[in-house]
């Protein structure tokens, strides 16, 4: 699935109209295992960055898997996702 994420990650770093929806849509892959396994880390990660790229529904998706994640966790996706900004 790592094939998947970096090809979808990289597309979305190009813009376009559905950059924000398929960032989310990694999200929600992680979060229901939706064809690899269930990583909530991974799901606030992406969740979060497109949240910051402007979808509303990526940001309550977000606040409500924050609730059920631990802080270190929560702490684990921050980071990634801010590397992610960094770099990309």
């Amino acid at each position: 699935m790592a094939r998947f994420d970096i090809q979808n990650a990289s597309n979305a770093t190009m813009g376009g109209e559905n950059q924000a929806e398929l960032l989310c849509e990694m999200g929600l892959m992680y979060a229901t295992g939706r064809g690899c396994e269930i990583d909530l880390v991974s799901a606030h990660k992406w969740l979060n960055i497109a949240a910051i790229k402007g979808s509303d529904r990526a940001a309550a998706l977000r606040a409500d898997l924050a609730q059920t994640m631990s802080k270190s966790d929560l702490a684990k996706a921050l980071r990634a996702a801010r590397e992610w900004m960094t770099m990309h």
